[in-house]
């Protein structure tokens, strides 16, 4: 069945049980109060600090959504894009889209207003769901995009070139509308990209949505009695795909907007979140919190806490190590995965697997692996090759590139472009990435825009990014600058023309040196890894 089924399903069996918590933790310390004085609150109604929604509203507005897109000449399969920091109203939107017979296209909220305006080409995106944040981005396009999209704001104070979200949806009938969705149906579009930065559509259906739900639900045995709570950006595979499993068992979610350790704590404390999933600087930042004394475990309530499960990135088997000092009876699990196969899962640890910490894991429920030479050939068990994985998450296409699509999808199976071994037990360890592609922090980071960025530098003759080790953060990304000859370039000027950059982009570290290229005219960037990337650099950092 369709995932919008399991929505109408909770409706019937939970409708009044609280499906959606939002917690905003930017309230003045005054206001906070411990998990004890915030029990005999129960607190029902709306405020600045917490917002809920039942499962039965939830549904009801997700059919306004869908009825207010069908009226306004929105068919089935048409691309509805949305752009929202995470909030209350995100998944009912996503749900009211797919209701429509519509396909959803989430948007990073990184996006500079020129990748805005791309995705929405690239999509075909006929509507735009965006909130306040974005309001500067948007009006820097908006005499282009509204020509052909429409626009929808979600926030006060409508922008004259946008329609007023809350009271659109309003005036529409919250019964279910009669679209029929099957799962054969496409549902949504999601964005990746390779080493060139420029973004890929990621097309998946129904049935590779339910397929997430399914296998999350059973990866991590979740139940109703359960409550998640989503810290990670809901535009991601990772956290929508997570939260999935809490709409399959009708389960609680919150929703936090931030990511300290003392509002992550906080959240679960005062909610009972009993699952929760972090990337790693976001556990090595309530370690450090726990180990320098600035928080104490004595403060929060966290003995329903099971479960605690971290993805994105490589995971230091060292890092679960000191967790597990802190929080010995928690199950721990790691997903590898791709926007391309419907997020995380399509391999992970398993929960009973922790003392293999390091490994990616065993292919996910429903899925199979294989790991290939450059002929296509599975290689020896030890050896390293390329992870291929094929299931029924496995994306329909890059949406309008079927060049794209030849070079990963072969047969059904899905070449992730990551290097990988199989150890004697069945445990997949990832090597090495054949694409270029930083990983820091859990996000992508595409070293050509930042090369092409420091290349408008007057002083800059060549520069190159790539990415070398942090314990924090995974990878950072470092830029080898070759200045002019005849130039000076100090670093803090460097740092300081860098701030065009969004801050995620901007390199970490910088390098004045030679730029090595190799006979076709390529920046070999494997040679500067094996220059820049070793031990010894890490050793000098830690010490600086």
């Amino acid at each position: 069945m369709p995932i919008t089924d399991l929505l109408e399903k909770n409706r019937k069996l939970y409708g009044n049980e609280i499906a959606l918590v939002e917690i905003n933790p930017q309230l003045k310390e005054e206001q906070r109060v411990t998990w004890k004085e915030y029990e005999l609150i129960q607190p029902t109604s709306n405020t600045f600090y917490r917002r809920q929604i039942s499962w039965a509203v939830f549904d009801e507005k997700a059919n306004r959504v869908a009825n207010m897109l069908i009226e306004r000449g929105i068919l089935p399969g048409q691309k509805c894009a949305i752009l929202l920091m995470n909030c209350l109203e995100w998944l009912p939107i996503y749900f009211g889209i797919l209701k429509a017979g519509a396909i959803a296209v989430p948007l990073n909220f990184r996006f500079t207003a020129e990748e805005i305006e791309y995705c929405l080409d690239a999509s075909d995106s006929d509507v735009l769901f965006y909130g306040p944040e974005f309001i500067g981005r948007i009006e820097d396009i908006a005499s282009k995009i509204k020509q052909t999209t429409l626009l929808f704001y979600v926030g006060d104070q409508t922008p004259t070139y946008a329609e007023d979200y809350y009271r659109q949806a309003a005036n529409y009938s919250s019964e279910a509308p009669k679209i029929l969705v099957q799962d054969s149906d496409n549902g949504a579009i999601y964005f990746s990209s390779g080493t060139t930065g420029f973004p890929k559509a990621i097309l998946l259906k129904h049935e590779a949505l339910m397929q997430s739900a399914k296998m999350e639900a059973i990866h991590h045995a979740t139940t109703h009695d359960d409550t998640f709570l989503c810290i990670p950006p809901l535009y991601h595979t990772g956290a929508k795909m997570h939260w999935f499993g809490s709409l399959y068992t009708g389960s609680r979610a919150v929703i936090l907007k931030g990511n300290s350790p003392e509002s992550i704590l906080q959240a679960v404390s005062n909610e009972g979140c009993t699952i929760v999933w972090l990337l790693v600087p976001w556990a090595q930042d309530i370690l450090a919190a726990l180990d320098s004394g600035k928080l104490s475990l004595d403060n929060y309530r966290t003995s329903q806490w099971r479960l605690m499960h971290i993805g994105a990135q490589p995971v230091p088997p060292s890092l679960i190590r000191h967790w597990l000092k802190y929080f010995p009876n928690h199950q721990y699990d790691t997903n590898y995965g791709l926007s391309e196969s419907t997020g995380p899962g399509c391999v992970h640890l398993g929960m009973e697997n922790v003392h293999k910490v390091g490994a990616i894991g065993i292919p996910g429920f429903g899925w199979k692996t294989k790991i290939v030479d450059e002929t296509n050939t599975p290689v020896k068990q030890g050896d390293v090759g390329e992870l291929c994985v094929k299931g029924p998450g496995v994306m329909v296409e890059y949406y309008k590139n079927p060049e794209a699509t030849a070079e990963v999808l072969e047969n059904g199976w899905l070449h992730t472009g990551d290097m990988a071994m199989m150890d004697e037990d069945g445990f997949i360890f990832l090597v090495d990435r054949k694409k270029d592609v930083i990983i820091s922090g859990g996000e992508n980071l595409y070293p050509i825009q930042i090369e092409s960025f420091l290349m408008t530098n007057s002083k800059i003759h060549d520069a190159a990014v790539i990415g070398l080790p942090d314990e924090r953060l995974g990878e950072i990304a470092a830029a080898i600058v070759q200045v002019k000859e005849g130039f000076e370039l100090s670093e803090d000027e460097l740092n300081q023309f860098c701030r065009d950059l969004p801050r995620y982009k901007r390199p970490r570290k910088i390098i004045f040196a030679p730029v090595i290229r190799n006979a076709t005219g390529k920046i070999d960037k494997p040679k500067l890894r094996e220059i820049y990337g070793g031990e010894r650099l890490v050793e000098k950092q830690n010490r600086s």
